[in-house]
């Protein structure tokens, strides 16, 4: 869905839940609180359009972005009736979207969306009046500490509402794109108090920051059109990272197909279930899809063997890491960073894996999830010379070797993931099901190792 789209009934729910709240309470505020300033039209319009203009100025990071219009928001509430500033906050919102209505690029029954993104002016303006702390000389600007922690306050809970109303984006990953808007927003904050400090007399002396503005607006520009470039290139990665995931699907259809589909869905779960940042996240998606790219240069006899291999056999298996890794070096890129994680999608928590012995911490983060989402995919999936064991086996497999073969942490996330997929009465055996002695390392893709090998 684009934002020329109608919004949909989550989103009409979520807005009519958090618009009309900030109508009653903007209009109250207006109503029944007083700073005491007069009205200026002039400024105030000037005010409002420059808003209007910085709410176009959008820096984006992670699953969402942010503005510059706290230089203007501080000014606003200084110079402005600061009863009035939440009223108009959302006023330059609506002249500042006038033409992308205009153009469709934004469908017009998104303005609703607008009183739900005008809530953080009411923390400010209620500290502020409270405090009576509207004069931006002496020593009034030290309110502006508890009028910002109110402001963020309120943007963490509106951000709550919608990750529950409407979004399908998790609160987590809000909560991240809001730490950078928050930043921003503190820092833009003293200027903001500085052009309100040359206003007290010279009502239109705050104009003097929106060259900052305009210098601002040339690098978000810069840095959108560097991050489309970095979407472009980035796409084109993942498109060679499938291409030789389907080479590989062609070479073994077990672990190209299935295999390597489900290790991919699983980690990326847990990925989200660490709470792993978009690299991470990033990083063990393609490290999943491609952590058996080096069996392609396996003899197909050895991969699908249904028995335990000779040691001579097991020398060039465990060699597909480092295949794998040359690869991905040689098509160079983002993809040499996977290589180096897929090298180590056999390493052992206690250092007993291969190729390289890494242990605990030296292991990277990413090559740890992969490693136990494969175990899991390779203990419930058929194999050519054992059955599938189920979900609770597997999953008793896995807390055995937590600290040993595994990251405890990693094998915990699996867990809590497998186990929402569970139906309710088997959901609590899966958690908290007794552990058994392991006699073997936990098998994970592949062909299983000599019975005399202590690694798989």
């Amino acid at each position: 869905m684009t934002r020329a789209d109608a919004p949909s009934a989550h989103e009409y729910r979520a807005e009519l839940a958090l618009g009309a709240p900030f109508l009653v309470v903007a209009t109250a505020v207006a109503l029944l609180l007083d700073s005491g300033r007069s009205f200026d039209l002039g400024p105030a319009i000037v005010l409002v359009l420059a808003y209007g203009a910085l709410s176009h100025v959008r820096f984006y990071a992670g699953a969402g972005h942010t503005v510059p219009t706290q230089l203007v928001f501080v000014t606003m509430l200084y110079t402005l009736p600061t009863e009035l500033v939440p009223l108009l906050v959302l006023l330059g919102m609506v002249v500042g979207n006038l033409p992308d209505y205009a153009r469709g690029v934004l469908h017009p029954a998104r303005m609703l969306m607008l009183p739900g993104d005008a809530w953080h002016a009411i923390g400010p303006a209620l500290v502020l009046l409270a405090a009576g702390a509207v004069d931006p000389t002496g020593g009034d600007w030290v309110w502006l500490i508890p009028a910002l922690l109110a402001q963020f306050a309120i943007e963490f809970v509106v951000s709550a509402v919608r990750a529950q109303l409407a979004l399908d984006i998790p609160l987590r990953d809000q909560l991240r794109a809001l730490e950078w808007v928050w930043l921003v927003d503190a820092l833009l904050t003293p200027l903001g108090v500085l052009a309100a400090m040359a206003s007290v007399d010279r009502p239109y002396a705050f104009l003097l920051v929106l060259p900052l503005a305009l210098l601002l607006t040339v690098f978000a520009r810069e840095r959108n059109e560097r991050l489309e470039q970095a979407l472009e290139l980035g796409g084109a990665y993942r498109g060679i990272a499938m291409l030789l995931g389907d080479l590989l699907e062609d070479a073994d259809e077990y672990t190209g197909g299935d295999h390597t589909r489900g290790v991919v869905a699983l980690s990326l779960e847990v990925a989200d279930e660490l709470g792993l940042d978009v690299r991470e996240r990033h990083n063990v998606e393609l490290a999943a899809l491609l952590h058996d790219i080096g069996k392609i240069v396996i003899p197909t006899e050895i991969i699908n063997r249904p028995g335990p291999l000779d040691e001579r056999e097991w020398e060039l298996m465990k060699s597909h890491t480092i295949e794998g890794q040359r690869m991905l070096d040689r098509v160079g890129g983002p993809l040499a960073d996977i290589g180096r994680i897929v090298r180590a999608s056999h390493e052992r928590w206690d250092g007993g894996g291969y190729p390289d012995g890494l242990t605990e911490r030296t292991i990277p983060r990413e090559a740890t999830v992969v490693a136990a989402c494969d175990a899991f995919n390779a203990m419930t999936t058929d194999r050519s010379y054992r059955q599938a064991r189920s979900t609770r086996a597997a999953l008793e497999e896995l807390r055995e070797h937590a600290g040993r073969q595994f990251a405890p942490e990693v094998v915990d996330a699996i867990v809590r993931v497998v186990a929402r997929e569970l139906p309710e009465e088997e959901r609590s055996a899966a958690t908290s099901a007794s552990l058994r002695s392991a006699q073997s390392p936990v098998e994970l893709g592949g062909a299983s190792a000599p019975s005399s090998s202590p690694l798989t």
